[in-house]
């Protein structure tokens, strides 16, 4: 998922923003949806895209607060999951030389 967001401790990111990627995974077992083909039966992704837009939109000066309230709120909205993966990268992070990303990863679930 790709978000032009708020998040740092400098002015100029609270003020320019730039460009984040959050990633998400998480196993399920698929076989109730493999035979029904209902939405009903999987993670619907899209749930996951909206909590974690609605996590982006709220600035924050660490990208660690950032990807733990998205694990909270995914813990919270789906607690069916026993375990799952939050990735927050800053694409071009203002570190004082080149740098593709810097990026936090946490682990989620009930088996946490």
């Amino acid at each position: 998922m790709r978000f032009h967001a708020f998040h740092g401790c400098l002015p100029s990111e609270r003020e320019n923003g730039g460009e984040y990627l959050v990633d998400f995974r998480c196993s399920i077992n698929p076989e109730t949806a493999i035979q029904t083909d209902e939405l009903e039966y999987t993670l619907d992704y899209s749930a996951v895209y909206k909590i974690v837009a609605e996590q982006m939109a709220l600035p924050s000066n660490l990208l660690e607060n950032v990807a733990g309230r998205i694990r909270d709120a995914i813990e919270e909205a789906f607690p069916e999951l026993e375990e799952f993966e939050i990735s927050v990268a800053k694409l071009a992070p203002p570190v004082g030389g080149p740098a593709d990303c810097a990026r936090v990863t946490l682990q989620g679930g009930s088996e946490r």
